[in-house]
């Protein structure tokens, strides 16, 4: 190798390792913490060390336009005083292939730092089992470091506390984990994901399994993301849940997870489910960490808003969590997630954010949502939940999405965005309408007048301008693609209602909106 390459590439390891020991100041008037899409943040694991509160987070690295989870190392975040606004940013503090002799690079998922009886601090961490011969691979190691920094060494060179072969066998995915130190000094592991939570008692070493696994069924909604506490003597679950449809206190899109919680009187339950302490965010995972610091509660979980952000962009945020004493057990007040001030949006023509969304195929299939129609995101590669959908075994001929307004609005143009991963024609999957229309509401449903081309290619806005009406209620009626009976289904990522001239950008409705029948 060159000298003077073998130099530079020394000098930029070195400094990537100073900057992971001393961190970089970071200023964040509210959340996400890290915001401005050149570092993403996720799966936050909060940690209390004297007078300093730690994240550990993981790091997104898909480009925008890819759905999948590029993680190749864990990342810090600290602050005194959250409030203040002032932290700082401990880039990769490691990657799984340099902890874990055992291990693959990437898949860097979610971890869990805690202090130890000894002092020491322990990284449980999920990753890739390199020469494993299991149905799925993904395996819990832990690693041990003097500092909440690092350097991180593997505590058990031996390979993973827990895969699908140890400490027993199993057939689920071994990521996730939590831990809680008692106050007795008695550690528990938790893990699981889609659905499976499992649970152990670790020995003294904080390492080696205890006693018997335990299998949790009795958390509604339990899809991943446990998080193990106690407060005032009383065991706390937080989790991702997925108790989905349309009257669901969790969420009503089957991709979208709410946070909910349980409580138990022992650290192995049993666990009885208590409610929901977070709504779906911005993105569709959710993962929560809870702390007490200097007095106050907090909770840190993940969205997709900062700059650039996804589902698989995502970043940290921090809020206060409350309790209410006066019921026992203590219950978690709902938390209301919060948002760094943002510059006022420009005028817009486009008033859909102000209506309500309906569709003819309500309740909406759980694999979309009703209002991504008109929360202003359009995305190069969608998830179903950016979209509303009519997809189903046996498609409808017609179908129609419809805004409604608590007052008449004057509108002379509309811009609609289709989804497909079928051509136009298709009768089967979802397809580009065969043909669509507008109506208004004048007393009954009117084609809006002097229309121009109704186009249909997908992935691209198609504008339609009309001579000006002035109504309550704008209705796209779709007459779907297929033949012999047979229909594809449609989707729709965004549609504009637009006003002739721009004016400041409407708030959503806050109140349900009567029809216009």
């Amino acid at each position: 190798m060159n000298p003077l390459a073998t130099a530079a590439f020394a000098a930029a390891f070195l400094s990537a390792a100073a900057t992971a020991q001393t961190g970089t100041p970071v200023t964040a008037p509210g959340n996400p913490i890290l915001a401005d899409g050149r570092y993403y943040s996720t799966d936050p694991a909060p940690i209390v060390d004297g007078d300093t509160l730690w994240i550990l987070a993981g790091r997104d690295e898909a480009p925008a336009d890819v759905n999948d989870f590029i993680m190749k190392e864990w990342q810090l975040l600290s602050a005194r005083d959250p409030a203040s606004g002032r932290w700082t940013h401990y880039p990769a503090i490691a990657r799984p292939e340099a902890v874990f002799a055992w291990a693959e690079p990437g898949r860097a998922y979610a971890g869990q730092i805690v202090k130890g009886r000894d002092g020491r601090f322990y990284l449980y961490a999920p990753v890739l089992q390199r020469d494993s011969k299991a149905e799925d691979r993904f395996a819990i190691g832990v690693a041990v470091a003097d500092r909440v920094t690092g350097p991180w060494r593997d505590a058990h060179p031996g390979g993973p506390i827990v895969s699908q072969t140890v400490p027993v066998a199993n057939t689920i995915q071994n990521i996730d984990p939590t831990v809680l130190v008692d106050d007795d000094g008695r550690a528990y592991l938790y893990w699981g994901t889609f659905g499976q939570l499992r649970g152990i008692e670790l020995a003294a070493d904080m390492v080696t399994p205890k006693g018997s696994e335990i299998v949790v069924d009795t958390l509604t909604g339990f899809f991943e993301a446990p998080w193990l506490m106690k407060r005032r003597g009383t065991y706390y679950m937080l989790y991702a849940g997925n108790n989905v449809g349309p009257d669901s206190r969790c969420t009503p899109a089957l991709y979208h997870a709410c946070i909910a919680y349980g409580t138990a009187s022992s650290p192995l339950g049993p666990w009885t489910y208590r409610g929901t302490v977070l709504k779906p965010v911005s993105s569709t995972t959710s993962h929560p960490g809870a702390v007490a610091f200097k007095g106050q509660w907090y909770l840190a979980y993940h969205t997709a808003d900062a700059v650039g952000g996804g589902h698989f962009r995502r970043s940290v945020a921090l809020d206060r969590m409350e309790w209410d004493d006066s019921v026992s057990p203590p219950a978690i007040r709902p938390v209301m997630p919060t948002r760094r001030p943002a510059p006022p949006a420009g005028p817009t023509r486009n008033v859909a954010a102000a209506a309500e969304a309906h569709a003819s195929n309500a309740p909406i299939p759980v694999q979309y949502w009703i209002r991504a129609l008109n929360d202003g995101i359009v995305k190069a590669a969608p998830l179903p939940p950016d979209l509303w959908g009519s997809w189903t075994p046996d498609n409808p001929p017609r179908q129609w999405i419809e805004y409604r307004w608590a007052r008449p609005v004057t509108l002379d143009g509309s811009r609609i965005r289709f989804w497909a991963d079928h051509p136009a024609g298709a009768d089967e999957g979802v397809a580009p309408p065969a043909s669509w229309r507008l109506d208004y509401w004048d007393g009954g449903w009117k084609p809006v007048p002097g229309a121009t081309a109704y186009n249909i290619a997908a992935d691209v806005w198609q504008s339609v301008r009309f001579r000006p009406i002035t109504t309550r209620c704008l209705r796209a009626t779709f007459v779907a693609s297929g033949r012999s009976g047979r229909h594809a289904g449609l989707a729709v990522q965004e549609w504009e209602a637009l006003v002739p001239r721009p004016r400041p950008a409407p708030p959503p409705p806050v109140t349900p909106i009567a029809d216009c029948g």
